[in-house]
């Protein structure tokens, strides 16, 4: 392999950047304004999640003795978190959601020492299902958005619905006509451009940018000291468990990319690093963290499995998000290009659930009622979430959030159904992890 200098070591970094930024940075755009936040907390948001996205990834790649894959991953915030952090933060306080997000991670780090034993109680149809039901739920966030947003004056006018409509088909023919390197950040070319053309519509004000300052010192508990709710902790452990799993299969196909064999410690010191970036996260105020797969694409793509290359993409990471004015300038993309950009993305997120339900058996119909009962009832939850009104708010937490409640139903359902399959070995269920995961990477 070739030796890389400094110079091209950095310009790899910034490329893997470029390649999760869309996704780093969408998430506080949607949590932020959902659960009230103001432009100046949004962006702080944005730059405490880049801060702390690069000190995940250090973690995660430099590791210790008993933490980090020591492989060359990115690690971000997962969208599964997106619609549990809304809920727990309208329901019960932003400083529920970060003591939610804590006690999470803890729980990770002890459970990644089980998870062989754990994952029988997740197999494809469970997953799937959860990851289905994610992916249907946030839908609605989209398309409120694709308008303008819940509330705005101008929601559902020609103008948004242009605008939304505009980055929905250049990501299409981004994806269409490139590949590689320029398909993996047509996400983020399709927002840039999106923002351009409002801007020439007169629908972009810089007066945030402008106000911003050069550069800030993080702060840990920002947003308050955190609180801690037992049925937010369990709404966020689910999440967890999901994200364990789901990053499981990434560190497989990447340890395929790199040639490397893992065996069950590194994959436990992997979920280790990750579960206490999750607890980072709440600390800063930022975000529950996992591996990002589509940088493990980007590695197969470039072939440069340097761990150094993902080192200083933590560090540009790190600096980015000491950079008040890089945050403020995410924050002028208006909603409507946002809405435009989430359908895909969101739309991806079902595609991943279906594409790990392509290897259910649903010749057994005890399957197909599994699929049918826990996505029916985590999306009738979700669109219908008046019918629990009468109930506490600690009841509703739970079950207005279609998410749990349809993971609930897939655990529950599958041990009814299927409890012989509960003892298939270790080894056949990693293999169903990597050859899903070895697929979404290439």
């Amino acid at each position: 392999m070739e030796k890389l200098n400094p110079w091209k070591v950095g310009t790899l970094g910034f490329q893997h950047v470029l390649a999760m930024y869309a996704g780093a940075v969408i998430v506080p755009l949607i949590v932020g304004p959902a659960i009230g936040l103001t432009a100046q907390q949004l962006a702080y948001l944005i730059s405490i999640d880049l801060f702390t996205c690069g000190i995940a990834t250090l973690l995660q790649v430099i590791g210790g003795r008993h933490f980090g894959i020591r492989l060359p991953v990115i690690l971000g915030c997962t969208f599964t978190a997106v619609g549990p952090m809304i809920a727990i933060g309208n329901l019960q306080g932003i400083t529920a959601i970060y003591g939610a997000i804590i006690a999470s991670g803890i729980i990770v780090m002890i459970l990644s020492q089980f998870m062989s034993k754990i994952m029988r109680f997740f197999p494809p149809v469970v997953t799937g299902s959860v990851v289905a039901i994610i992916g249907v739920s946030l839908i609605p966030v989209a398309m409120n958005n694709a308008a303008g947003g819940l509330g705005s004056p101008e929601y559902g006018s020609a103008q948004n619905l242009f605008l939304a409509a505009f980055t929905l088909v250049l990501i299409i023919l981004m994806n269409r006509f490139f590949k590689g390197y320029m398909r993996a950040i047509s996400v983020l070319l399709s927002l840039a451009a999106g923002t351009i053309t409002a801007y020439f519509m007169g629908l972009v004000s810089f007066a945030e940018v402008s106000q911003a300052s050069w550069f800030h010192v993080v702060q840990p508990f920002y947003f308050g000291f955190p609180t801690f709710n037992a049925s937010a902790i369990l709404t966020m452990t689910l999440v967890a468990i999901v994200s364990m799993i789901e990053s499981t299969g990434v560190f497989l196909a990447l340890g395929d990319v790199c040639e490397r064999k893992l065996d069950s410690k590194d994959i436990k010191k992997g979920l280790r690093a990750e579960g206490l970036a999750v607890v980072i996260g709440g600390i800063f105020n930022a975000f529950p963290y996992t591996s990002f797969s589509q940088n493990v694409g980007l590695v197969a793509l470039t072939k440069v499995k340097t761990r150094n290359v993902v080192i200083a993409a933590g560090v540009i990471l790190m600096v980015l998000g000491l950079l008040p004015k890089v945050a403020a300038l995410t924050t002028i993309i208006p909603m409507a290009v946002l809405g435009g950009a989430m359908i895909p993305m969101f739309g991806m997120v079902i595609s991943s659930g279906i594409r790990m339900l392509s290897v259910v058996d649903f010749s057994k119909n005890e399957n197909l009622l599994i699929v049918a009962c826990s996505i029916g009832i985590g999306l009738g939850s979700a669109v219908v979430p008046q019918i629990f009104e009468s109930l506490p708010t600690s009841a509703r937490l739970l079950v207005e959030n279609g998410i749990v409640l349809g993971s609930i139903t897939a655990i529950l359902l599958n041990l009814v159904f299927n409890y012989k399959d509960l003892n298939i070995s270790e080894s056949e269920r990693i293999e169903q992890l990597k050859g899903d995961h070895s697929a979404e990477a290439i």
